[in-house]
């Protein structure tokens, strides 16, 4: 298959290497510089290059930010035929655009990014393919995350974006407030230190997925639930409540069998 990559990142070098063995890949990118050490591959910083590569499939991997600008711009270059397919964390308008688009097209989110996972060995790590669009498109997909051998979910667009809120919103609230109260320690002990190495890995995740990560419609009502246990929480510690306490503890630890 002939397939394109946008955007020359981490995650788009990412694909590059995992593709360009099996099919005929190129990777366009507006900087070239970000394309010096793309090998295997053909290499375009025009979209007349894309017009004349004719890809079967896009794999859109830009800062999610520029996500819908670039498909509006690279469509023009591109066969009837093509799949679009992107890799977003926040599906937020992705829907109507690609209802409206008139290309075939495919979405998933790879549950996994280069700031924690271990991108040579993903055995433990998750994919979700969104059921809508293109059977085909997501036949490739699948295939592709099960020789990966990532954990494959099949969500609606609504489904994702409200995992996504759950279950990046309210570790993502979590480690900012960390990061917003901690001090520095001259000894700090082990669980000081890994919270420290999470929100040191969070926090340099480019600033546009922290936004739309935070501001997912669905976020909102997550970060709520973080301040209702905070309120609990904080009574348990003011009143010394040992039995509630102990309550508390063995209701957060059922949370996490």
């Amino acid at each position: 298959m002939r397939i394109l990559i946008l955007g020359a990142g981490k995650m788009g070098s990412f694909f590059v290497d995992l593709l360009s063995f099996d099919h005929t890949t190129a990777v366009y990118d507006v900087d070239p510089k970000r394309l010096r050490f793309m090998y295997n591959t053909e290499r375009f910083t025009a979209l007349e290059e894309v017009r004349e590569f004719k890809p079967e499939l896009v794999i859109n991997a830009v800062t999610l930010k520029y996500t819908l600008d670039v498909f509006r711009e690279v469509i023009p270059y591109l066969p009837s035929d093509c799949i679009l397919s992107d890799i977003a964390s926040v599906k937020t308008g992705l829907q109507e655009f690609y209802e409206q688009c008139g290309l075939r097209y495919v979405s998933t989110h790879p549950m996994f990014g280069p700031t924690f996972a271990n991108l040579g060995a993903l055995s433990t790590e998750n994919a979700i393919i969104i059921t809508e669009g293109d059977y085909m498109g997501r036949i490739f997909f699948k295939d592709l995350y099960s020789r990966l051998g990532l954990h494959i979910c099949e969500y609606t667009f609504d489904e994702h974006d409200r995992t996504v809120a759950y279950s990046l919103g309210i570790p993502f609230v979590s480690t900012f407030v960390f990061a917003a109260v901690m001090k520095h320690q001259d000894a700090p002990g082990t669980t000081f230190k890994r919270h420290m190495a999470i929100a040191k890995g969070v926090l340099g995740e480019d600033d546009c997925l922290l936004r739309e990560i935070l501001f997912n419609p669905r976020t909102s009502g997550q970060v709520a639930k973080i301040r209702e246990e905070l309120k609990e929480l904080i009574g348990i510690i003011d009143n010394k409540d040992e039995a509630g306490l102990n309550d508390y503890l063995k209701k957060i630890r059922e949370h996490i069998k």
